[in-house]
């Protein structure tokens, strides 16, 4: 086996489970400055942070304070201008862009504000392509798919495309995809920031019944404290640093 195929193959295995501290996501020194031309625009630098296996954790900062930079770097969307991110034991730095890759879809789910569904597909094969994508068979793919999408209400819309689907169907189809591979931790970012207040409440609490289920870890971006206050563990982003809120905080 070549050193490229070994490296893929061991990112694929360390995906399943934590690293031996039962830490699944973790940050050292993580800092990220932004460059153009000779101005330079530091968002953050020095942060740690770690999430354990089936921790739910909260993220709070007002707008502008590099809540989705550090939710990009922590999901290997970017990369950091000084420290670093391990992901299931493994340092993302030093895998290879391929491997990266392929330990980011087997151990991360990801949820944004906006659903970001593939138009021309439908729901089915929307969830399905992330299975797909870790080399697994149309058949069990299509399986894992349908049971997921049965499990969030939209057993009878497999056929349907984003565009016929409506706000709340599109994100809760969007929570099955991120969860469909069964990852370490799901990283969201405003997740229900577009719904309704209702809609925004089903498809939370539809997150969080899925991730206990599963035993998979939260971490959500948020601006809404009462939804924070849900989870087990809230830490706030302001002028550059990370510190815990106590519950009588928020």
């Amino acid at each position: 086996m070549s050193e490229r195929a070994m490296e893929t193959a061991t990112a694929g295995r360390g995906a399943a489970q934590a690293g031996g501290d039962g830490v699944v996501v973790r940050a050292e020194g993580l800092g990220k400055t932004y460059a153009e031309g000779k101005l330079r625009t530091p968002v953050f630098d020095g942060l740690d942070f770690h999430v354990h296996a089936g921790e739910t954790v909260a993220i709070l900062g007002a707008s502008g304070a590099g809540k989705s930079t550090l939710l990009h770097l922590l999901g290997g969307l970017d990369t950091p201008t000084a420290g670093e991110v391990y992901v299931c034991g493994q340092k993302m730095s030093a895998l290879s862009d391929a491997a990266r890759g392929q330990l980011r879809n087997r151990a991360l789910g990801f949820v944004y504000q906006f659903h970001h569904l593939l138009p021309e597909f439908t729901a089915l094969e929307n969830v399905m392509l992330p299975v797909l994508l870790a080399g697994t068979g149309v058949a069990e793919a299509e399986a894992r798919a349908r049971a997921l999408l049965e499990s969030v209400g939209l057993g009878h819309r497999l056929g349907h495309k984003p565009g016929e689907l409506s706000g709340g169907e599109r994100q809760r189809a969007a929570v099955a995809r991120a969860l469909v591979n069964r990852p370490a931790c799901v990283l969201g970012d405003e997740p229900t920031g577009n719904l309704d207040e209702r809609t925004a409440a089903n498809v939370f609490e539809l997150m969080l019944d899925l991730n206990r289920a599963q035993h998979t870890s939260l971490v959500l971006v948020t601006h809404d404290r009462r939804l924070a206050a849900r989870l087990d563990r809230v830490v706030e982003l302001h002028e550059g640093k990370l510190r815990e809120v106590a519950r009588d905080g928020l």
